[in-house]
């Protein structure tokens, strides 16, 4: 029933044919499970493991490495070689292969377990009215129509509207649905709110919610699907995660580069064609085969393999550093995105603020003889711990708040009227409560205020440990005063009594709403001299404008309290006796904003990043908040930053765009408008991150680029989400975006290097293939080159420093290329330096070396028709292993002084030194190490195809690798130089990147 909120009860147990006295028969029961079916969530289909498996490999250089790795272990077949030598390229190619495709699977499965833990939160069993009699039944066997019973502590089992209120009141704590911090006064009147949202059907009951005040009886309008939870579900359901914007980056590049390694692969064999038939290979059908390993080596040098294993190592770092922060990562991927996120969604209770309701003034009256008549007080601390100081209207500390008579009576009255409870939790190692926030604050109140007696106090108060400090001073007043009679609070009477026994002396203490209060008021108690003297008008309108103060100007939550001397031995009392009260002050509490959030929030505007608080509380309280916090700052009207999510719904859509882009506030939301939210944004290409905590949130953070949960929120929030704050503090998540844009330099700087390797590899078997040369280097030889030699100090580059103004520039955009523009020229002279160097190395030895034939140049390219000819030397010198092991060696080396170059985009090597990162520094020593025992012991020299080099060989080596230094050096000078910004090409923006 979806309007059953506007219905009156009456309307709404007739639609259902039910009588409220005897509940549903049987055969209504049967009728409506048919019709409605079960109160569950449906189990959603998961998909096929091997279903996830599969979607690792839809890739499509993925798909060419397989390709590669299936045609190289044919081709060896087919040229009769067996053993592991057959094995040994396709097998690596698919080791790589599997583990990219294990950690995608992970990722994938875990996304799933957010819908599972979304049925935690229904209720296991109900009391319902069958037949005329109450039992306790499953859940599950609820039907619509049904009339259930629920009582404090009770989880709501289905949705349900509100037929018949069995004490004062009845709230429920609906947070997990709307964010509210405070619990909700449910009614049995029907609403005629237009476009109703969760927070104005206030006759209705949602499942999951929980009951924390009274007993009511409820008919249930909806099951399963149905509920308020239902919706949810549904809505995550429908929500696909999007890919993070390095992941599109880099599946653009994919794309690109197996476009262009299939261009030159089918080049290098048509360009070759002439040369099948020359006697070496054999005949034509083996020259063909030749020449396609030839493209095969060529397909394996050109894709960086290593390169998702070094992304995901890189990002697995920035976890553990962004762990150290409280930032707890649950999606790899989305650490990167941090970096160019524009808008942060945030959500307002427990994030930007503490989520415990603290008084922070007080009101009395000091004396009616002199101007001002009232005191105002002020109270620090911000959360439940009972840790804070009283100050005076000047500013300064009140040594001993007990003195002060008002303060004294409002600490009995705050103890006694007070049904909550405050307790230290030795596992959190934090204050917790039981009860009613407003309820715990004055408790708080109590402890801060202190007990009177001796002027140590205060002292002796912090020598008690935590468990007992919670709430001695309450106790104290708990074990002096003996409570008789409690009068409960009604929202007609919008107040609570209790009747206490001191000393032969019966007290009646009173709290409530503050105009319920002074209505009721015919006295005050005076701060300077304890003394009770009737109320005037003159204080009365005093205190009603400090009150229109508290709740107008600093949107307090305000209560007023009150005594009243009881006649000797009166063992109970009435609503008559709540009159001639005596007034003792006025309290205003709030959900404080965190001390951190206002430079977290600056931090933000200074970075580029637009904040928009989130809240389903009323617009008024949250305006107070964002000027509290420097959301506003600057601004004297908020009309066109603020709005409530019935506001900008009924916005045209051009005003909705302009709204948009100018936003601040969204209040009075509900779950469908936090997805909503972020889906507007997105289409205007802003990247949103998004937080919340509980199970109302967990659709717009699946939904968001980076859905943040806090430590505190619920489960499924969490499993929804990328990100958990273990400390649920808005300034983490800027700590994090400034890890985040550090991480995706680093990322590009590695992914430059890896490109330039890569280049250089093609432009060596390119150039030797098109000059008919031998074979430089075999595809073995590559893949350790690319996996090992490559991806060491690749993962080393990612613990570069960050640079000094990392949250001082603009996101940088969503359509950024990885390699654009100037740095693709560099990246290209770089990666063409690297492939001659090798080729270099390579003809050197045939052609210069002590150790080599000494062969003409020409006799090298015309190899292949050596077996044709007479020559001077014999043929089986073209496959010696010294001449590619010198061109593996230079290709290694090269690499080593290149990685250095990538410790800085731009900076020469002379400002950012080698050991600013030791870690590289150890990759390159390890990288040696490991290709020299490659060289010099035996088993590994025969498996790679290499030989051990003399002194004169490694020194050509030096001689062919170090000039990559010089050659990037002089470009990074052109870069840093005016011209340089000029060149057409440059395109990259200079912020991103450049190491300081």
């Amino acid at each position: 029933m979806e309007d059953a909120y506007a219905k009156s009860v009456a309307e709404v147990l007739e639609a259902f044919g039910v009588d409220r006295t005897k509940g549903l028969t049987d055969t209504q029961v049967e009728q409506h499970a048919r019709l409605y079916g079960k109160n569950v969530l449906p189990q959603e289909e998961s998909t096929p493991f091997w279903k996830l498996v599969l979607k690792q490999f839809d890739d499509l250089l993925v798909k060419i490495l397989i390709a590669a790795a299936v045609i190289s272990f044919l081709l060896a077949r087919m040229n009769g070689e067996t053993g592991l030598s057959a094995f040994l390229e396709p097998s690596v190619i698919f080791m790589i292969l599997a583990a990219n495709a294990a950690v995608g699977v992970i990722t994938e499965t875990n996304a799933e377990k957010a819908l599972e833990e979304l049925r935690a939160y229904q209720a296991d069993i109900a009391t319902v009215l069958r037949n005329g009699c109450f039992s306790i039944l499953p859940a599950t066997e609820l039907v619509p129509g049904d009339i259930v019973e629920v009582g404090v502590g009770c989880k709501v089992p289905a949705d349900m509207r509100m037929v018949e209120m069995l004490s004062h009141q009845l709230r429920v704590d609906q947070a997990i649905l709307t964010g509210e911090s405070c619990s909700v006064a449910k009614e049995l009147e029907s609403t005629s709110a237009m476009n109703a949202v969760y927070q104005d059907k206030t006759n209705i009951l949602f499942s999951g919610t929980v009951v924390v005040a009274g007993r009511a009886r409820a008919v249930v309008i909806g099951v399963g699907s149905n509920t308020a939870m239902g919706s949810i579900r549904d809505a995550m359901l429908r929500t696909e995660d999007e890919a993070t914007p390095l992941k599109k980056k880099l599946d653009e590049f994919g794309t690109f580069l197996a476009k262009v390694i299939a261009g030159i692969c089918i080049l290098v064999w048509v360009v070759n064609i002439g040369h099948f038939r020359d006697p070496s290979h054999g005949g034509f059908v083996r020259g063909a085969i030749h020449y396609f390993k030839v493209a095969v080596a060529l397909a394996v040098a050109a894709i960086p393999e290593g390169l998702p294993a070094v992304v995901t190592t890189c990002l697995a770092l920035g976890t553990k550093r962004m762990a150290r922060l409280n930032a707890i990562v649950r999606s790899l991927p989305s650490v990167e995105t941090l970096g160019c996120t524009t808008v942060i969604c945030s959500d307002k209770t427990g994030t930007l603020t503490t989520n415990m309701m603290s008084v922070s003034k007080v009101c009395v009256v000091r004396s009616v003889h002199q101007r001002p008549m009232t005191d105002e007080y002020s109270i620090s601390g911000t959360t439940f711990a009972p840790e804070g100081f009283i100050y005076d209207a000047g500013g300064l500390q009140l040594e001993f708040p007990p003195q002060s008579p008002s303060l004294l009576h409002l600490a009995m009255c705050s103890a006694l009227c007070n049904e909550s409870t405050l307790q230290f939790n030795p596992d959190k190692k934090c204050y917790e409560k039981i009860g009613e926030s407003t309820e715990v604050a004055l408790r708080v109140l109590v402890e801060k205020v202190g007990l009177p007696g001796f002027d140590s106090m205060p002292s002796a108060l912090n020598m008690l440990t935590k468990h007992e400090r919670a709430s001695y001073c309450n106790r104290y007043w708990e074990n002096q005063f003996r409570k008789i009679s409690i009068l409960e609070f009604s929202p007609d009477r919008k107040m609570m009594s209790v009747l206490c026994s001191r000393k032969q002396q019966e007290i009646m203490f009173s709290k409530g709403a503050p105009e319920s209060i002074m209505a009721r008021c015919t006295h005050i108690l005076c701060n300077d001299d304890g003394s009770s003297v009737p109320l005037t008008m003159d204080i009365r309108n005093e205190l009603e404008a400090r009150f229109q103060s508290f709740a107008g100007k600093d949107t307090l939550r305000c209560l007023a309290l009150a005594l009243k001397r009881m006649p000797p031995g009166q063992q109970s009392i009435s609503y008559a006796d709540e009159a001639n009260l005596t007034f003792i002050g006025l309290v205003g509490m709030l959900d404080p904003p965190r001390e951190e959030v206002r430079d977290a929030i600056h931090s933000c505007m200074s970075a580029g990043i637009r904040v928009i608080v989130v809240t389903g509380d009323n617009k008024s309280t949250a305006e107070s908040l964002c000027r509290q916090i420097g959301a506003f700052e600057h601004l004297d009207d908020f009309a066109g930053y603020s709005y409530t999510a019935s506001e900008f719904e009924g916005l045209p859509p051009l005003e909705r765009t302009n709204a948009l882009q100018r936003m601040v506030l969204f209040s009075r939301v509900e779950p469908s408008h936090k997805k909503m939210l972020v889906e507007a944004l997105q289409t205007h290409n802003e990247v949103v991150a998004m937080t919340g905590d509980g199970v109302n949130d967990a659709p717009a953070l699946k939904k968001a680029d980076i859905g943040i949960a806090m430590g505190s929120g619920t489960a499924v929030a969490k499993s929804a989400s990328d990100m958990v704050l273990a400390d649920d503090n808005f300034a983490t998540i800027v700590a994090a975006v400034a890890e985040g844009r550090a991480i995706y330099n680093n990322t590009k700087q590695f992914i430059r290097y890896m490109i330039s390797s890569n280049i250089g590899e093609v432009v060596c078997i390119f150039v030797a293939a098109v000059l008919g040369m031998p074979d430089t280097l075999i595809p073995v030889q590559l893949l350790w080159v690319n996996l090992v030699t490559d991806g060491l100090p690749a993962t080393a580059i990612g613990f570069n420093k960050p640079d000094g103004n990392i949250m001082t520039v603009k996101p940088r955009k969503v359509n950024e290329a990885v390699v654009s523009g100037w740095l693709f020229f560099r990246y290209l002279v770089i990666g063409a330096y690297v492939g001659l160097a090798t080729i270099a190395g390579f003809v050197w030895w045939f052609v210069y070396s002590e150790n080599g034939p000494g062969l003409p140049y020409s006799e090298l390219v015309n190899f292949d028709s050596c077996s044709a000819r007479q020559t001077s030397y014999p043929c089986s010198i073209f496959e010696d292993r010294h001449p590619s092991t010198v061109s593996m060696t230079v290709l290694v080396v090269v690499e080593m002084f290149n990685a250095l170059n990538n410790l800085s985009e731009n900076q020469s090597l002379l400002v950012i030194h080698p050991w600013s990162n030791l870690w590289l520094v150890g990759s390159i020593i390890l990288t040696m190490l490991l290709h020299v025992a490659v060289l010099y012991i035996e088993p590994l020299a025969a498996l790679f195809s290499v030989s051990p080099l003399s002194w004169a060989e490694w020194k050509i080596v030096l001689y062919l690798s170090f000039p990559v230094i010089l050659i990037d050096e002089v470009l990074k000078l052109f870069s840093r130089s005016p011209r340089g910004r000029r060149f057409p090409l440059r395109s990259q923006n200079a912020s991103f990147g450049q190491k300081s």
